[in-house]
């Protein structure tokens, strides 16, 4: 049997720990995502799901609790271990989209690739592969700035699947469109996840989304319960 893509256990996380003024975000959470499973995490602004997010990608580290990527135990790891982990096995998105302005859309999913140790072509056989796949390849030479919201997005998912992780932590990716462009977006987004059957945990506050994904949890007070 395949290990769990990701294994929270116990994860607590405060802010001021131990002052007057401390606040409990994540309170022994546990998930487990299997190989190719798509999660989603429904809380509103505040809840703690960014926090969850950047612990479960290894940005953060929790109070208390273990972090397992891919069968191995991330609990007191080195910098240097983690960081390598982070790049070779989790993907992220966020809300804004970050793509560096200076470089097209192409170079943008090329450049973590060249920081893994690809090659040049190979690097940019795939990003063009990818751009293909979420339907805007004939805008590859284009800058960040060229491109409409929708589109700037769909570079950033390419960019967060250049290097093949394992896991994608997405963070309310279609939060900043509008409702039309949000539901294309995310309907490419779901078809790259199924396309290379990596798994994923992706937050969002709209329930339409969340009931097309395996499963749906919600971060209620600090702990997650079924939706």
């Amino acid at each position: 049997m395949n290990d769990p893509v990701l294994r929270l256990s116990g994860i607590s996380k405060a802010y001021n720990a131990g002052l007057p003024s401390e606040v409990s975000v994540l309170r022994g959470i546990d998930l487990t995502v299997a190989p190719g499973e798509v999660v989603a995490l429904v809380a509103p602004s505040g809840a703690g799901k960014s926090t969850l997010l950047h612990i479960a990608g290894l940005l953060d580290t929790p109070d208390s609790g273990t972090v397992e990527i891919a069968g191995t135990d991330m609990t007191g790891q080195s910098d240097r271990k983690r960081t390598g982990v982070r790049r070779r096995d989790v993907g992220f998105i966020y809300q804004f989209h970050h793509l560096l302005p200076e470089f097209s859309a192409v170079e943008n999913i090329v450049l973590p690739q060249l920081a893994n140790g690809v090659s040049k072509a190979a690097a940019q056989t795939r990003a063009l592969h990818l751009l293909d796949q979420v339907g805007i390849a004939h805008r590859a030479s284009h800058r960040p700035a060229e491109l409409s919201g929708g589109e700037q997005q769909r570079v950033a998912f390419c960019r967060a699947l250049a290097n093949e992780p394992r896991l994608l932590l997405a963070d309310e990716p279609t939060g900043n469109l509008d409702p039309a462009t949000s539901d294309q977006v995310f309907a490419a987004l779901m078809e790259l996840v199924r396309g290379t059957g990596l798994s994923a945990v992706i937050a969002t506050h709209n329930l339409e989304l969340a009931a097309r994904m395996d499963r749906q949890i919600r971060l209620d007070a600090g702990q997650l319960v079924p939706l």
